[in-house]
């Protein structure tokens, strides 16, 4: 039926374009990775069930943030345990129930995840592969591919990696500022693999293209003193601005030498030469600004 087919193209277009706000949002409040999935897994399941009969709602990310903010809690009660977080829990489940009308978002705290998983504690060799699933709602298959891992491998240590987050108690905010340095690395890393991943369309990317730039973005409002924020921000813009030359009529990929330079977004190239040229005025240089340089 056409309806059903409405509602599954819908829940299927949130889940894509909202995972990784999402998450991050029900993570800071749960404090638990692994339980915010479960939640918002259970509350897509939600909405394939009750949307095709009832209409797909007028903010349906609001609607899914609702549905698994819900089955937390009711699973916090459910297990008896964690009473005094299940009591924080429902009063800002309270407070988020007045703030969130049909016309608002779900807050983004998604770059506040990406510094959760590259906290000390987590073995350096997930914490990329972990902020491509948690924060970008990429699948442990995707991943594994372009890691050359197995899924069941992937899988194994991205659940792994959750576990120690629950166990560490590590908390969903920005570190202090003297901690941010750590952490940057991993960040810039996984930003860029999420962008490369879009690049070689293993996820179908568009949309992962566009939300790696907006998190490049996002570092550099955060951290305008750090050139190797600023130099992936450079880098990502000039890829994205030869995009429209990248692929010939018949999907081929056309090489850089071969391209028609006139589809190449000449905004977007100043853009990238402007933000490059201000990174190379801090007279440090490191991998991103070297390849935006090539670039």
């Amino acid at each position: 039926m056409a309806g059903d087919q409405d509602a599954w193209d819908a829940v299927a277009h949130v889940a894509r374009g909202s995972y990784g706000r999402l998450v991050s949002w029900l993570g800071a409040r749960a404090g638990d990775l692994a339980v915010a999935e479960d939640a918002l897994a259970d509350a897509l399941r939600t909405a394939l069930e009750h949307w095709p009969q009832d209409g797909v709602p007028t903010n349906p990310e609001a609607w899914l943030m609702t549905a698994a903010k819900r089955r937390m809690i009711d699973g916090m009660r459910h297990r008896k345990v964690r009473r005094d977080a299940s009591a924080a829990l429902l009063m800002l489940a309270d407070a988020a129930e007045a703030r969130f009308q049909d016309t608002e978002s779900v807050p983004d705290d998604r770059l506040k995840l990406l510094f959760v998983c590259a906290h000390p504690a987590i073995d350096p060799a997930i914490r990329t592969p972990l902020m491509l699933q948690t924060v970008l709602g990429l699948d442990a298959a995707v991943i594994a591919e372009a890691f050359l891992e197995t899924p069941a491998a992937m899988r194994q240590r991205l659940w792994r990696a959750k576990l120690k987050i629950r166990a560490a108690g590590i908390g969903f905010t920005l570190p202090d500022a003297e901690d941010l340095p750590a952490r940057l690395d991993a960040v810039l890393h996984a930003i860029y693999a999420a962008y490369g991943t879009a690049w070689a369309d293993l996820a179908g990317g568009t949309d992962l293209a566009q939300e790696a730039i907006w998190l490049a973005r996002l570092l550099v409002a955060l951290l305008p003193g750090e050139q190797e924020a600023l130099g992936l921000l450079a880098l990502l813009l000039f890829a994205e601005a030869r995009k429209p030359a990248r692929r010939d009529a018949e999907g081929g990929f056309v090489p850089l030498s071969a391209q028609n330079t006139a589809l190449w977004s000449q905004p977007m190239l100043e853009e990238a030469r402007a933000v490059l040229t201000l990174a190379g005025r801090m007279g440090r240089h490191g991998r991103f600004q070297l390849e935006a340089a090539i670039q």
